[in-house]
């Protein structure tokens, strides 16, 4: 693509700024109602009392009336609205560690299909600092307690579940790729038309079979009329140390740097603190998400602590062919999670019991 075929202007509830967002939090903010945390804690104890692994709760496995009809609403939003949720006062220093995760997995089993977050094959991811190198280019950056930098995830949608804050720091920030494109494409077309051409990400160790150590997807593709972004600059950057990878060309960083510094324009982005008891879901096509760097509590108990969902949506966007690197299959509702040989479908071994 070139400057010249770039798409028009793009005019669509995804493409929003973050000063307008903080303005307007009833706009993207539910406060649970206690008669609908009442309806989640009652399908979570259904499930929990047919002793079924996490692996086989399903929407019918977890009944849900008045919340049905809400997470069916919020699933819209994040296909065709703005792209981001904050669902917020779930109790959840009165549960029990499985009891918050089968909640969170039973209200993502209603808005999409949970996929594989890493080579273990785990569906509900735990986001702490495990006190990993973030240096090392096989760390996946969320153990760590650095900063992330915007960037997308190899699912439709994420979803997060805060158990615990940090003692400082830790603030969750969304910024609209689609917005970022539209100042591109007003500011600077010819960077802008950079971001279409394929570039190798570092899969950071976790390689499906028979596939490269990285893969060679746009940050942004212009497919079906819809705008859908890739990204994550730390593992284009650590890709480079393949030898067949050719160098990042001058106009590329430069495109990437425009993009990073837009995303992290104070006006662009929007800042939110996730406290404990929030659910955060995240559209990955049209948005970027990051997180700062945190120190946190010396008590292990008190310590920043996460759960994680990577779903697959039913009814959501065709996804341009290139992103099968990634995705495997690229069956709409069946389709992201990270797979390599002998990757099966399991929750991480300290919720089991």
């Amino acid at each position: 693509m070139t400057q010249d075929t770039l798409p028009d202007l793009i005019e669509t509830p995804a493409a929003w700024l973050g000063r307008s967002m903080a303005e307007t939090p009833a706009h993207w903010r539910t406060v649970l109602t206690q008669e609908q945390i009442a309806e989640l804690e009652a399908a979570t104890r259904h499930f929990l009392a047919t002793n079924q692994e996490l692996t086989q709760l399903t929407a019918a496995k977890f009944p849900l009336t008045e919340m049905a009809e809400l997470l069916a609403s919020k699933k819209q939003q994040l296909l065709h609205g703005a792209g981001f949720e904050l669902l917020s006062g779930l109790p959840v220093e009165r549960y029990t560690t499985k009891f918050a995760a089968t909640l969170f997995y039973g209200v993502g089993a209603h808005l999409g299909s949970a996929r594989s977050q890493n080579a273990d094959g785990h569906i509900l991811g735990q986001v702490r600092d495990t006190g990993a190198d973030a240096a090392n280019p096989d760390t996946r950056i969320y153990q760590t307690a650095e900063r992330q930098s915007f960037h997308t995830d190899s699912a439709d949608v994420v979803g997060l579940l805060c158990l615990q804050q940090a003692k400082e720091g830790g603030d969750s920030l969304l910024v609209s790729a689609v917005s970022i494109f539209n100042r591109m494409r007003e500011e600077c077309p010819a960077l802008a038309a950079e971001l279409f051409r394929p570039v190798a990400t570092d899969r950071r160790g976790e390689v499906p079979p028979g596939a490269a150590p990285y893969m060679n997807i746009p940050v942004l593709s212009w497919y079906q009329q819809q705008l859908t972004v890739f990204y994550q600059r730390q593992y284009i950057e650590s890709a480079q140390r393949f030898d067949d990878i050719p160098p990042l060309t001058t106009d590329y960083i430069a495109a990437l740097d425009r993009f990073d510094a837009l995303a992290n324009d104070p006006d662009m982005h929007l800042v939110m603190r996730l406290k404990p008891g929030d659910m955060q879901f995240v559209y990955n096509h049209s948005q970027l998400h990051d997180r700062t760097g945190f120190v946190d509590w010396p008590e292990p108990p008190r310590r920043r602590h996460l759960f994680r969902l990577w779903l697959s949506m039913a009814g959501d966007r065709e996804l341009p062919p290139c992103f099968a690197e990634r995705y495997g299959s690229l069956d709409v509702g069946d389709r992201g999670g990270i797979v390599t040989s002998g990757t099966q479908l399991s929750v991480p071994p300290e919720l089991r019991d």
